[in-house]
């Protein structure tokens, strides 16, 4: 116990610019959690139209889902390639099942 750990919640940093670095790493974090619900939500509804035959829903749907998952993506939260092969996915199985 004679180390600080820097996770605990009493450690608090004493240098005036690490005291700012923790506060704005606290609301970074909560802000790429809001980010990460977002794509998540994003990701589930979706999948919803797609799993109920939901076609035109569907189709709808598609360019505000691939607008989130890339405007999610370019913060960094989401691997850009990640959002690229699920938004691929799913614009595969819609015109698979369009046929």
């Amino acid at each position: 116990m004679g180390q600080k750990d820097i996770y605990s919640p009493l450690y608090m940093p004493n240098i005036k610019s690490a005291i700012r670095r923790s506060k704005r790493t606290q609301t970074q974090t909560l802000v790429n959690r809001i980010r990460k619900s977002k794509y998540k939500s994003a990701v589930k509804q979706m999948s919803i139209y797609l799993d109920s035959g939901k076609m035109k829903e569907a189709i709808s749907y598609l360019p505000k889902f691939h607008s989130q998952l890339m405007k999610i993506a370019k913060t960094g939260v989401v691997n850009k390639k990640t959002a690229s092969r699920k938004i691929s996915k799913v614009t595969n199985k819609i015109n698979n099942l369009k046929k």
